[in-house]
């Protein structure tokens, strides 16, 4: 039994033309080997698993190729070919930069790099992870760089280019090698199962390629975990649960039971997201992903920037047949909304819920509209969606003759509504000015009773939708009686002064002294305990009592209440009591904190502690 190899170094490209989705580099190669304008440095970077050590290979192998073939590839039956194959050319080295990153070991490439290649035209090092490289590594290696022996060629491969330090960047040629595209990752891994014999179909090898991430060596890797796991047949299912990610099948449920307003069956599903071990953020995300997608399908402009191909796209043609434009727009606003809010929130699964939810409304408001546009729609399912029924209250339609006045509803007590008597549909049309109101009775036997008292919204009755209605009409609206407007009884603004008695200064001044606490009292069970224990600071004069605050806010707030205080201390004493407001500000003592502080704060005491602590030769 031959040992088993690894799909990432079993099918890795040997050619340029067998290198995935960076053909403008491999291009670019080419033409270099083709035309003689090899450049003594290339720095090759880009993310993990796109080809960076894979293409650096190959061009060395072109470079020393003794016969290369009409498109400038390594013939592959040369000797310099054969030692490169076998692993045993002396004219190509590879250089681990992340355990190789010291200055001595710079200093061993150095001295290696003299040495001229044995066969073949050049010397090529290729440098790995040069990023890890230290800044005294880079420095020693700068010289060697810019001016190598004819013979070297150097190729650094890096996925972290904004860590080089620009000195030696400016000493190479830079290519940034691309994420693999999704089709292209597809396409490469149903040429690999079909040498392997493994049926698929196409969201197993979609699942496969999203999760990649545009990373060849990734998906490559997976590919083997799911054959292992599935045997040679994978399906989507089995690929995802393999992979422990939401398949597709997952997000065109959840958008189908959005786009019904099913919250109830979209919460379930969420639920058992959640128990089989993701995350929220991640489901939220990807339901964020699957609206963009869909949002794409719409245009044909964008529908090229859909990922997807096979069955796959046409399911997401098919949903978004069935979607708006602007319930995409407004789930992606949302959703995106979520997915930023969802760390910081206290409570992240209510968070993503109400999300959902939310969306159930966007689907279920599509719903209705559809519904109303339909030709089975009812005037009710018209007026209910045009008046927002449950949200705003329908205005009251008094009827007379052949016209019909609608006029806000006005809140009546009890016993000056009218009673509302059913009539036949009359419909509702602009005001005619020749038609008659009839004015609604009145029950007024008390001017007070008849005035507009405000009731609960949530107590007004709602009319029936599609009948005309009698309520209050434009009669009824009449201005209020001089006794309904007076404020109640109560009042503390409008209630008279009480009565005094007459008493000499002196005897007012010890009333108000005994009474004073309880007028404290008194303020502090009316739960304004600021103003009272601003009260205490006072000065009693005869009946006159002047309080003294610290800052004008304080005198405002006993200004606004002065009325009030008058009142309670005539109430307590009997006497006639004024009182004023003096706003004095108090300065703080000065309180020296630090040692300097206090030290420059005795001799400002003292002069002679100076001399002391010279004389004693203290120190602070």
């Amino acid at each position: 039994m031959e040992p088993f190899v690894v799909s990432a170094r079993k099918y890795r490209p040997a050619t340029f033309r067998s290198v995935i989705g960076q053909s403008h580099i491999t291009e670019t190669l080419k033409n270099a080997i083709a035309r003689g304008q090899l450049a003594h440095a290339y720095l090759f970077t880009g993310p993990r698993g796109v080809g960076k050590t894979t293409c650096a290979r190959i061009f060395a192998k072109a470079i020393n190729c003794m016969n290369p073939t009409a498109d400038h590839e390594a013939c592959g039956e040369c000797e310099s070919c054969k030692a490169f194959n076998e692993g045993r050319s002396f004219s190509i080295h590879e250089l681990d930069a992340a355990s190789n990153n010291s200055v001595e070991d710079i200093r061993a490439l150095t001295e290696k790099v003299r040495i001229p290649p044995q066969v073949g035209k050049y010397s090529v090092y290729i440098i790995d992870e040069v990023h890890m490289l230290s800044a005294n590594a880079f420095n020693a290696f700068l010289k060697t760089l810019e001016e190598p022996p004819h013979y070297a060629v150097f190729i650094l491969a890096t996925t972290e280019k904004h860590k080089i330090l620009p000195t030696i960047l400016s000493r190479c040629q830079c290519y940034d090698f691309n994420r693999i595209r999704v089709e292209d990752t597809v396409q490469y891994l149903q040429y690999i199962a079909g040498n392997e014999g493994v049926t698929y179909d196409d969201e197993a090898l979609h699942i496969i390629a999203q999760r990649a991430d545009g990373g060849m060596r990734d998906a490559l890797s997976m590919f083997d975990r799911v054959v292992s796991f599935c045997g040679a047949q994978l399906t989507g299912d089995k690929v995802a649960e393999s992979l422990n990610v939401l398949d597709y099948n997952t997000y065109f449920a959840a958008t189908d039971l959005i786009l019904a307003g099913n919250y109830a069956e979209l919460l379930t599903l969420f639920d058992g997201i959640l128990r089989r071990g993701f995350e929220g953020q991640l489901f939220i995300a990807g339901l964020n992903g699957h609206m963009r997608d869909l949002l794409v399908c719409k245009n044909p402009q964008t529908a090229q920037l859909l990922e997807v191909t096979g069955n796959v796209a046409e399911r997401y043609r098919a949903q978004a047949q069935a979607c708006d434009v602007s319930f995409l727009f407004n789930a992606i606003n949302l959703l995106t909304q979520t997915d930023t809010g969802y760390r910081q929130a206290t409570n992240r699964r209510l968070h993503a819920e109400l999300a959902l939810i939310k969306l159930c409304g966007l689907g279920g408001l599509k719903k209705k509209d559809n519904a109303v546009g339909s030709p089975d729609a009812t005037e009710e399912d018209a007026l209910t969606l045009v008046a927002g029924v449950g949200k705003y209250p329908m205005p009251a339609i008094k009827v007379s003759g052949d016209a019909a006045v609608s006029v806000a509803p006005a809140p009546v007590s009890p016993a000056a509504a009218p009673a509302v008597a059913p009539s036949a549909s009359v419909p509702v049309q602009a005001p005619v000015p020749d038609s008659k109101v009839e004015p609604a009775p009145v029950a007024a036997a008390n001017p007070v009773a008849a005035a507009p008292v405000p009731q609960p919204a949530a107590t007004a009755s709602r009319p029936a939708v599609g009948r005309s209605i009698t309520g209050v009409s434009i009669t009824d609206l009449k201005a209020p009686s001089p006794a309904a407007a007076m404020p109640q009884a109560g009042n503390a603004a409008q209630e008279p002064m009480p009565p005094v008695r007459a008493m000499s200064p002196e005897e007012a001044e010890r009333a108000v002294a005994a009474k004073y606490d309880e007028l404290v009292r008194l303020w502090n069970e009316r739960q304004r305990p600021r103003l009272a224990t601003a009260l205490t600071s006072k000065t009693i004069k005869g009946g006159e009592v002047t309080v003294t605050v610290p800052n004008e806010v304080l005198a405002d707030e006993i200004n606004q209440a002065k009325w009030e205080i008058e009142r309670d201390l005539r109430n307590l004493t009997g006497a006639a009591v004024s009182v004023s407001v003096v706003v004095s500000e108090v300065q703080q003592e000065y309180k020296p904190v630090s040692t300097e502080d206090k030290l420059q704060y005795l001799v400002n005491l003292n002069p002679n502690i100076l001399k002391l602590r010279d004389e004693l030769d203290l120190t602070v």
